[in-house]
């Protein structure tokens, strides 16, 4: 059924996007990984091939530098190699207090999780309609469905974005066979709290809580083909939205202000560079 159609996942190295890299492959789709880590771009690559036969194709790149995006697509065109699915996963997370972080880590940041992300569906976007086919999967996170915590300031307002976004160019879309979800997972074993640092305090977290990261990539690979524009993985996470959007608002915020103490670095405020 997807033979033939390339998938194009930002992020594959590792985690959720690694997960989307091997289930969209058992899925029949070929291929496209990017993210900094050639080596372990190059090292998936060859156990996916090995696995399920499909095509794959590596571009490492960095999604901070803003001009990434068009060297991807540029790559692409020159490869002849057109996008149907496209999984923005790449991010990262900041877990320090908004002040106390340079500034150029809060404009990196931001590259990657918003500008990178509608830059590079931007340019996948016109192809994917005019084959009248195409899935863009915007990996948002339950954080964009509640109150924003503490030492979550531009994490929790990033991934919200991706959800409004995915909603209002999904509804662009009707009708021209091209469908946009945002898949909205929650606490997911990976690399990323390791890259935090925070590991050792979100163990504590009860095991109810956790997703593996092939569990929400398959959720998420399946909402999208269903047509859903917000899925969030998980049982207990979609409960825990469910909840906290019919809290009242200042009730809601209170309680994300009382429990982030069990999975963040919440600091006393300090001036920063």
């Amino acid at each position: 059924m997807n033979a033939g159609r390339t998938a194009l996942v930002t992020g594959a190295s590792a985690g959720i996007g690694k997960a989307f890299a091997e289930q969209l492959a058992k899925d029949g789709f070929n291929l496209v990984l990017t993210a900094r880590r050639k080596d372990r771009l190059e090292a998936l690559a060859k156990e996916i091939v090995a696995d399920r036969g499909v095509r794959v194709d590596v571009i490492a790149d960095d999604l901070s530098d803003p001009a990434a995006p068009t060297r991807i697509f540029a790559e692409l065109q020159s490869r002849g190699i057109a996008v149907d699915v496209l999984v923005n996963n790449a991010g990262f997370g900041v877990a320090s207090n908004f002040a106390t972080v340079p500034w150029q880590q809060h404009a990196a940041f931001l590259q990657v999780l918003v500008t990178a992300v509608t830059h590079l569906t931007y340019l996948c976007l016109d192809g994917m309609v005019a084959r009248g086919y195409g899935r863009i999967l915007n990996v948002s996170s339950l954080a964009g469905l509640i109150p924003g915590a503490p030492t979550s300031t531009l994490y929790a307002a990033a991934k919200s974005f991706l959800v409004k976004f995915s909603e209002s160019l999904g509804g662009e879309l009707a009708g021209t066979g091209v469908q946009v979800c945002a898949v909205c997972p929650g606490f997911t074993y990976s690399e990323f709290h390791d890259v935090m640092g925070t590991r050792g305090i979100v163990s504590r977290l009860p095991g109810a809580m956790w997703q593996n990261a092939d569990a929400v990539a398959r959720e998420g690979i399946d909402a999208a083909m269903r047509g859903e524009t917000v899925h969030v993985t998980g049982p207990v996470n979609r409960l825990i939205a469910t909840v906290m959007k019919h809290l009242p608002e200042r009730a809601a915020l209170s309680l994300v202000r009382r429990r982030a103490k069990q999975f963040r670095r919440v600091e006393a405020p300090t001036k920063g560079a």
